[in-house]
């Protein structure tokens, strides 16, 4: 049976993705990820190690070591299958502001994530990123990114 301390721990490490992202700390996010899947509509990658490679080749960092973005999710949904497995949705917008490019949103799309309990801790066994609206993310992404 969950509790809400459950929901409240998969809920931060919705918050915790968003935080890491925003911060450029790539090894961090790769942490969330240590035996989990990270994918969207171009492929997924699993474990750490490759999840922070892949985010070190394709977001774009500034002299601050940050992609000057800032990630809110929103819509959080938990549903718990089990003690040990939870799946939770969401929905995201990232803002970003550079020196060439005022604040505005550059991407927002839905999460849909399954966490696993180990050892008393829930992580992410799998997140799947669906780009929904897309607007100018060359000043984000090396790569362009594929609407579904």
């Amino acid at each position: 049976m969950s509790s809400a301390s459950d929901t409240t721990a998969v809920t931060n490490l919705i918050a915790k993705y968003a935080e890491l992202v925003d911060a450029g700390d790539f090894a961090g996010v790769g942490a969330l990820f240590a035996d989990g899947a990270f994918g969207a509509s171009g492929g997924s990658v699993k474990g750490g190690a490759a999840v922070e490679q892949l985010l070190r080749g394709m977001v774009i960092t500034y002299e601050d070591g940050t992609p000057r973005t800032h990630h809110v999710t929103t819509n959080i949904a938990v549903e718990f299958e089990g003690a040990e497995t939870a799946l939770a949705r969401s929905y995201f917008t990232v803002f970003q502001a550079v020196s060439e490019l005022p604040l505005q949103p550059i991407v927002a799309g839905r999460y849909r994530d399954r966490f696993e309990r180990v050892d008393g801790q829930w992580r992410f066994a799998e997140r799947d990123v669906h780009m929904q609206l897309i607007g100018d993310m060359s000043r984000h992404l090396r790569v362009p990114p594929s609407a579904p």
